[in-house]
């Protein structure tokens, strides 16, 4: 089931919007990839939690380890695979933040739950679960060797143009959206996903949608800004 969870009046007017538009959205607003109807794959869910920061709303995102063996490194939303004790996607969602992060569930009110979209790449099947942080609790990378950084990005520097590019891969059909912003660079599922939940959401500003940078050289100058090193130009 997709939808409100809640009466859009229960949370803050910035938020509404999203919950609203829940049950009006199929999985294509966000995915080009829908779950093939005979694919063989494993259930999951994310937590994308907004709250209300010193910087106005602001969303709960995560980086990956950089030793983990898949998606390593990479910058996600609280989440993964779901189990039988779960009793649904947002049982998964709140558990796996938990987890991860240390987020107290019950500070967070579920608010909405979004289509299933399919990532090919790993197989799973994966239900964004909307919830506003009406108590926020201290969050933190609960396992090293899973999650490398936690952080509270404000919404206003995700949408920020100077923020907001696309990427590509060499050898891949492929274009996709992508923010450098918080000291965390987001592409690929995540970065697809937010880009639509600000779209949605009525907080996306124009923005260059024609800066294409190919993804690796766009990390490893990222990377090198974070580290305070020059990265050498190609020849």
């Amino acid at each position: 089931m997709t939808g409100p969870l809640v009466d859009p009046e229960a949370v803050p007017a910035w938020l509404q919007p999203l919950v609203k538009i829940s049950g009006e959205v199929g999985a294509d607003a966000f995915s080009r990839f829908s779950v093939p109807r005979d694919a063989t794959y494993r259930s999951a869910s994310v937590l994308m939690l907004f709250g209300e920061g010193p910087q106005g709303p602001d969303v709960l995102l995560q980086r990956r380890a950089d030793t983990l063996g898949s998606h390593a490194g990479q910058v996600s939303f609280p989440g993964g695979g779901a189990e039988p004790e779960d009793g649904g996607p947002v049982g998964t969602a709140l558990r796996e933040a938990e987890e991860e992060t240390g987020v107290e569930p019950s500070g967070v009110l579920p608010v909405a739950v979004f289509p299933e979209l399919f990532v090919p790449v790993s197989s799973f099947a994966v239900t964004p679960v909307l919830a506003y942080w009406r108590t926020p609790s201290p969050v933190h990378a609960v396992d090293p060797g899973e999650t490398a950084a936690v952080a509270r990005v404000p919404i206003a520097e995700l949408a920020d143009p100077a923020n907001r590019f696309q990427v590509t891969r060499e050898g891949y059909d492929w274009k996709g959206p992508a923010f450098d912003v918080g000291g965390m660079f987001v592409w690929g599922f995540t970065g697809g996903l937010l880009a639509m939940t600000l779209s949605l959401g009525g907080w996306e500003r124009d923005w260059d949608h024609g800066d294409v940078r190919e993804l690796d050289v766009a990390l490893a100058e990222h990377q090198a800004r974070v580290d305070g090193r020059q990265v050498p130009e190609k020849e």
